[in-house]
C-alpha cells in the first residue's frame, strides 16, 4: 500500500468510488429494466455517441431484432419502446466511460507532478486493470444473451459485479488510508472484533454474491410472500427434487432465493454482537455510534428486502435495495480500515 498522504489524492478516489458505487447502482436498474442486451455491439470510441437520425436508429434496432430477447421476448416491441430500453443502456456505458477518464487523466497528472510516488504507483495500476477485467467481462456477459437465449449468464453477471465491488473497496481503502493515515496492519495482530468484522464482511460479499445470482437467474419473481416461499417455510424439493443436490446452490432459481432471503439474517446477528463486543472493550465512542449505525443499515436493507419480495420487485424498490447493499459494502470497508488503525495503535 501507498505511503505518502495527499489531499488532492484522496479527493479523486473519493470521487471515482462514489462514480464506481453509482455504476453498481445503475447496472442493476439496467437489468431489472432488461435494458442490457439493447445495444449488441462493443464499440468504446464510436458507441460513446447513440443514434442521431431515423436510419441510424433503424439500423441499431435491426440488429436487436436478430437477438434471443427480440424473437422470444420483446417480438411486439416497437421503434419507440425499442429507444427507451436503448438509452438506459447507452447511459449505462457512457457512466462506465466517465469512470475511465476520472479514473486515467488525474493518475497520469499525479505521476507526472510525482503526487504519487513510482514506487507507490503499484495499488493504482491495480484499479486500472481491475477497471479494465470489470469492463470485459461486463461486455463477456452481454455476449452469453446474444447468442441462444434470452438472458445474460448468471455467473457472468455476479462476477462483473464483484470485479466493480473489487475495485470499489480498493479504491476506498487507499482513500481512507489518505484521510486518515497509512500504517502497517498486516504485521498487527488482528483483534477480535477486527476478525468479526471482516467475518461479517465475508457474509455480506456472500449475500451480494447471491443477489447477483438472483438477478441472473430473475429467481426474485419466484415468490412474492414472505416470510413463507410458496406457502412453507422450506418448500418442498428447495435443495434438490430427490435430496439435496449441491448444482441448485448455484442454479436452481428457488435454491438460490431462498438461501438470499435468509443468509442476510446472519448479518444481523453479527453487527449487533460485534457493537456488544466494542461496547464491553470499551472501544472508542465513534466506533460505538457507528457500530450502531451500521445496525440501523443492517436492518433497514433487509427490510427493503422484505418489501422488494412483497411488491413483486419493483424496480424502484429493488433499486434502492441494491444500493443499500453497496452503502453497506461501503460502510463495512470504512469500519474494517479503522478497527485496523485502532488494532496497530494499541500494538
Amino acid at each position: 500500500m501507498p505511503r505518502t498522504q495527499n489531499r488532492a489524492v484522496m479527493n479523486w478516489l473519493f470521487i471515482f468510488a462514489a462514480i464506481v458505487a453509482f455504476l453498481v447502482v445503475f447496472g442493476g436498474f439496467v437489468r431489472l429494466t432488461r435494458s442490457g442486451l439493447s445495444i449488441v455491439e462493443w464499440n468504446p470510441i464510436s458507441g460513446s455517441v447513440p443514434p442521431t437520425g431515423q436510419h441510424d436508429w433503424e439500423r441499431e434496432f435491426a440488429k436487436y431484432q436478430q437477438t434471443p430477447e427480440f424473437i422470444y421476448v420483446n417480438a411486439g416491441m416497437t421503434l419507440d419502446e425499442y429507444k427507451y430500453i436503448f438509452y438506459i443502456e447507452w447511459v449505462h456505458r457512457f457512466i462506465a466511460r466517465l469512470a475511465g477518464l476520472v479514473y486515467a487523466f488525474p493518475v497520469f497528472w499525479f505521476l507526472f507532478r510525482k503526487t504519487i510516488p513510482w514506487k507507490e504507483f503499484g495499488v493504482y495500476f491495480l484499479m486500472g486493470i481491475l477497471f479494465i477485467g470489470q469492463a470485459f467481462m461486463g461486455w463477456f456477459m452481454v455476449a452469453s444473451g446474444l447468442v441462444d437465449k434470452p438472458a445474460v449468464d448468471h455467473f457472468r453477471l455476479t462476477l462483473h459485479l464483484l470485479l466493480a465491488l473489487t475495485l470499489l473497496g480498493l479504491a476506498l481503502w487507499t482513500a481512507f488510508g489518505h484521510r486518515y493515515g497509512f500504517s502497517s496492519p498486516a504485521k498487527t495482530k488482528w483483534s477480535s472484533l477486527s476478525k468479526l468484522a471482516l467475518v461479517s464482511f465475508v457474509v455480506l460479499l456472500i449475500q451480494i454474491s447471491y443477489g447477483g445470482l438472483v438477478a441472473g437467474l430473475k429467481a426474485g419473481h419466484v415468490s412474492n410472500t414472505w416470510p413463507l416461499m410458496l406457502g412453507q417455510w422450506i418448500p418442498k424439493g428447495v435443495f434438490g427434487a430427490n435430496g439435496f443436490n449441491w448444482v441448485n446452490l448455484f442454479e436452481a432459481p428457488q435454491t438460490v432465493v431462498y438461501i438470499h432471503r435468509w443468509f442476510a439474517f446472519l448479518g444481523l446477528i453479527l453487527v449487533p454482537w460485534a457493537y456488544w463486543q466494542a461496547k464491553k472493550r470499551n472501544y472508542p465512542a465513534e466506533i460505538q455510534r457507528g457500530l450502531v449505525w451500521l445496525i440501523v443499515a443492517v436492518t433497514t436493507q433487509i427490510t427493503l428486502g422484505v418489501i422488494v419480495v412483497l411488491t413483486n420487485v419493483n424496480v424502484p424498490m429493488a433499486s434502492i435495495h441494491q444500493a443499500g447493499a453497496v452503502t453497506l459494502f461501503w460502510l463495512t470497508i470504512f469500519f474494517i480500515h479503522r478497527l485496523r488503525a485502532y488494532d496497530h495503535a494499541r500494538a
